[in-house]
């Protein structure tokens, strides 16, 4: 097999692609090394006393967040629940885009998701707040909401952690400036805590 490498004609800028790659993966090993695993660990144990004592999880955030969100209920829901004896309750607020735009079009985008946590969450219940900045309307005012309930509440954050850091009764915090390697880590942060299910928990 030729090796394309040879054949590409501005080696110049394949040089600086490299190296933004390179870059790239150092910083988010980096940033993946600040995963605080004491805060993890009470997090999934937080996880399972809900799923054990039939508990609601909520989760919600936005853009890549509202994504890593609803593949976090999903791997919990279906990948840690199917064919078990204990299943996990959990909803992604994200989730209902005729919801979301309704709230958003009608009343206010801070109430998207504060609205349906008052439609279904009850006290006991856990909400996982996911934000790169820690700083989003929306997610603030569903965990100030969870937190006067009598919610447990986790946030997922990057940064300095934004006001959610000192909000959330649980914050696991990314120091990384960069949004794209925040979610990164808050992808394999929520991927740790569903394979831990997963492998049989």
């Amino acid at each position: 097999m030729r090796n394309l490498a040879l054949q590409y004609p501005y080696a110049m800028e394949q040089a600086e692609v490299t190296s933004f790659l390179e870059t790239y993966l150092a910083q988010l090993h980096k940033a993946l090394e600040t995963a605080d695993l004491e805060a993890l660990e009470t997090a999934i144990l937080w996880l399972r006393d809900a799923r054990d004592r039939g508990k609601q999880i909520f989760v919600c955030g936005n853009g890549g967040s509202a994504t890593t969100a609803s593949h976090f209920a999903t791997d919990l829901g279906k990948g840690a629940s199917y064919r078990r004896q204990r299943r996990f309750r959990i909803m992604a607020l994200t989730d209902s885009v005729s919801t979301i735009t309704a709230y958003a079009n009608d009343v206010d985008y801070a109430c998207t998701f504060v609205e349906q946590l008052m439609n279904f969450a009850q006290p006991g219940d856990l909400v996982v707040a996911i934000s790169s900045s820690g700083n989003s309307s929306n997610v603030l005012r569903a965990v100030k909401y969870a937190n006067e309930l009598g919610c447990r509440t986790i946030g997922l954050t990057g940064g300095d952690g934004g006001k959610l850091a000192s909000l959330a009764q649980l914050n696991l915090l990314t120091w990384e400036p960069h949004t794209g390697r925040v979610e990164d880590v808050h992808m394999s942060l929520c991927h740790m805590m569903s394979y831990y299910f997963m492998s049989g928990e």
